[in-house]
């Protein structure tokens, strides 16, 4: 596998997943996922190189909007998110191997039930964009790099055919725009692909693969510092653009590992 094919350090491709543990079982769902989970089930594979996992406090899901959102209802559903990037040109392989695994996993009872996949798709890289230029950590750093919070944005074109369209205002327009004086280094933008039919039950089918564009903003800053001044009305921008409409954004700070730090602030 490794003497042909692509083995660059572009972030290709990612695994985007936000779980929601079920109530009464967060500090069981947290030790599972970050002392089994996190390595067997994903940073062990093949052609995944970098990973994150992040948490959304109480106090940070009161911070999320809109409140009629299509990707969470109700929209401060989903605690924790994790982020992975593959790298380019090695998602069918890749996928090949997380799919026997996590089969295997549950066969040998080493998946927590306990929990609910809110938003959960492997995506394509379609964009990034720097606040700064040249200067700065690359996007391929960016899950090792010690950022101190990430907000995620899914925003979902008017029609599938609009979605370019959108992308490119994102990318040439918006983003540029917003970074300026902002606390976010750089923005990823991902998009959904399909999950394979032979994927875990417990996994629903991707939604928005034709229209939908997942936006990652890097922080060097709690969200909370300048939630106002930097985060609220993306909403409104993108509604007034006349392109698409944003279905969610998030804020959430990095896990400590090997701890339960945040865990007692959840609920």
């Amino acid at each position: 596998m490794a003497s042909v094919g692509p083995y660059g350090v572009r972030p290709g491709h990612a695994l985007i997943t936000m779980v929601e543990p079920h109530p009464g079982h967060e500090y069981a769902y947290n030790r599972w996922y970050e002392d089994d989970h996190y390595i067997a089930g994903a940073m062990a594979m093949p052609w995944i190189y970098a990973g994150r996992r992040w948490v959304a406090t109480r106090e940070l899901r009161a911070l999320r909007y809109p409140a009629e959102s299509a990707v969470a209802q109700p929209v401060t559903t989903g605690c924790y998110l994790a982020t992975y990037w593959i790298t380019e040109g090695r998602y069918a392989e890749h996928m090949r191997w997380t799919v026997a695994i996590n089969k295997r996993l549950n066969r040998d009872g080493r998946v927590h039930r306990a929990r609910t996949h809110v938003f959960t798709s492997f995506q394509d890289h379609e964009a990034t964009v720097y606040r700064d230029g040249a200067a700065g950590p690359r996007d391929h750093h960016a899950l090792d790099h010690p950022y101190r919070g990430l907000v995620l944005q899914v925003v979902d074109a008017r029609s599938a055919g609009e979605r370019a369209e959108l992308l490119e205002w994102l990318r040439a327009r918006h983003l540029p725009a917003r970074l300026k004086g902002s606390p976010a280094a750089m923005v990823t933008v991902f998009r959904p692909t399909p999950l394979p039919v032979d994927r875990m039950s417990y996994v629903e089918q991707v939604e928005g693969v034709d229209t939908r564009l997942t936006l990652l903003w890097f922080l060097q800053e709690d969200p909370r510092e300048r939630w106002e001044a930097s985060f609220t009305g993306l909403d409104e921008t993108v509604a007034e653009s006349g392109l698409g409409r944003t279905e969610l954004v998030a804020p959430f700070v990095p896990t400590i590992p090997g701890t339960d730090t945040y865990v007692d602030q959840l609920r």
